[in-house]
């Protein structure tokens, strides 16, 4: 468990530093300008560690649902061997990801007045910007943030939603409170995620 939240607090740090430092410098500077390059980059790098977050978060569901429905079984089934090949595969489809996304967005060519005023570049508001054909670009977005967003969530509810039943089943009233502890802290995090974007 201690080992999927230190990669979340990690993500956490990277996703807040893909925006922040433009945010600053647009302060510093009264400038809302940000350049093709630096678009792309933030883009790239936001994709990634949204759908990094979001993966670790059904990771950690699960870790949760085995902890409590299963504890006897728990070493045995989340072995280091395993929980390192969750953190590498919730990586590399996030990276995928990102990478299919600012490919596409590379392809597009854009006007020459086309500006975005703010401090983030978020891929559906540039896609609009585009003055060639957008319907690839928006079929994708659409699709891997159905894919990729309904997913983890469907574990994450469905992980949570067994916890629940496994809780009722607990005679003693301090076993019932350290599993709900456990269920709650993670869907508040869960909840800020998808409703706090």
């Amino acid at each position: 468990m201690y080992f999927f939240l230190s990669n979340l607090s990690f993500v956490d740090i990277c996703f807040s530093s893909t925006t922040i430092p433009k945010m600053l410098q647009n302060i510093q500077t009264q400038s809302r300008i940000i350049t093709y390059a630096c678009c792309i980059t933030q883009m790239y790098y936001y994709i990634r560690f949204a759908g990094l977050y979001d993966f670790l978060l059904a990771v950690i569901a699960y870790d949760s649902l085995v902890a409590i429905c299963l504890p006897l079984h728990y070493t045995v089934l989340m072995n280091p061997r395993l929980c390192v090949l969750l953190v590498l595969v919730s990586w590399i489809i996030s990276v995928l990801n990102s990478l299919l996304q600012s490919l596409m967005v590379l392809g597009l060519s854009f006007c020459v007045d086309s500006q975005i005023s703010q401090f983030f570049c978020e891929i559906y508001q540039v896609v609009q910007l585009a003055c060639s054909d957008t319907f690839l670009n928006n079929m994708i977005i659409y699709f891997t943030a159905v894919l990729l967003g309904a997913g983890p969530l469907t574990g994450i509810l469905y992980s949570c939603s067994i916890i629940v039943f496994t809780i009722h089943g607990l005679s003693s009233a301090q076993g019932k409170y350290k599993a709900f502890s456990t269920c709650a802290s993670h869907l508040s995090v869960v909840s800020l995620f998808y409703l706090c974007p």
